[in-house]
């Protein structure tokens, strides 16, 4: 399907359009994290009146940019050049240019560049106008159903060095009562799945997988299941990662680390597997007798379709 970009910019500029955008502002722009039809008409439109557009990765930022049918200059500002790149924003700014600036996905300086460019960009005296949309801490918030969580922290990745990252992860067994989002890539999502059900069995996971994309997929059980649930499919090792970790209710906090019974990992996994797979993770993750298992998933399927 093609998309006629000209009807685009034209509905952004009439959605967007009455608002003022000053010349000398530097953009903060939220780019879709995986389907392009999250992009707003207040990003698209912004990106239209721009001078020239900062980016995290110019390949990236002008895929998107093509599919808008804008061509814009475009600056590269990432992790490595963050410092010099915002003097040259700086002065393209002090000229009176309008200046966007896009991470690769999702919300600019939310685990991605964007916080140093901000703050250069307001110690020299310019402003600097955020335009909210895709992010993947709060898309994935919003499909955790974590009742709860009255509050969240979020932590992005996790120290990549072993003793840094037992640390935190022995902190956050501790913080039962507060739910905590993390980020992880494919290829270190099998470690901290082994991580998480050492420290916490018992703790709710929400792991989400490609958000937006067309095999996403969002999936929560005890962090005591994690690894065998991942084992059972290798297609789930694909993508990026969005962990949501529940806070506990109070009456299951306390100062030991409390269990999960094959009973509750098995009523669970059989929400979302097949009878099989369901009772094969369960005696995994539990060690309970496999045959004692199949009849009792048999049982509970019986109940559920009376």
């Amino acid at each position: 399907m093609t998309i006629d970009a000209s009807l685009i910019q034209q509905a952004a500029a009439n959605a967007a359009g009455a608002q003022q955008y000053p010349k000398g502002t530097l953009y903060i722009v939220a780019t879709p994290i995986g389907n392009l039809a999250d992009i707003t008409l207040r990003a698209v439109h912004a990106l239209a009146l721009a001078d020239a557009v900062a980016c995290e990765d110019t390949r990236v930022s002008a895929v998107l940019l093509r599919h808008l049918g804008l061509d814009k200059p475009l600056l590269a500002l990432h992790e490595h050049n963050e410092a010099e790149a915002a003097r040259a924003v700086v002065e393209r700014l002090s000229r009176g240019e309008r200046v966007a600036y896009a991470s690769d996905a999702g919300t600019p300086a939310v685990s991605d560049p964007g916080a140093r460019l901000v703050a250069a960009v307001r110690a020299a005296g310019h402003r600097v106008m955020p335009l909210p949309g895709p992010s993947s801490v709060t898309t994935a918030l919003s499909a955790a159903g974590d009742v709860q969580g009255g509050s969240f922290r979020f932590l992005g990745f996790l120290a990549g060095k072993t003793a840094e990252r037992a640390a935190q992860l022995d902190e956050l067994a501790r913080q039962t009562a507060e739910t905590t989002v993390l980020f992880e890539a494919p290829h270190r999502i099998v470690a901290l799945a082994q991580a998480l059900a050492q420290a916490m069995p018992a703790r709710p996971v929400t792991l989400c997988r490609e958000l937006t994309k067309q095999f996403e997929s969002i999936d929560t059980l005890p962090a005591a299941a994690l690894p065998a649930w991942l084992d059972a499919d290798t297609n789930r090792l694909r993508g990026e990662f969005v962990l949501i970790l529940h806070a506990l209710t109070r009456a299951a906090r306390s100062d030991e680390v409390p269990t999960v019974t094959a009973e509750h990992l098995l009523r669970i996994l059989l929400a979302a597997l097949p009878l099989k797979q369901a009772v094969a993770l369960t005696a995994e993750a539990s060690g309970a007798p496999r045959n004692a298992l199949y009849e009792r998933a048999l049982r509970l399927k019986d109940e559920a379709t009376r």
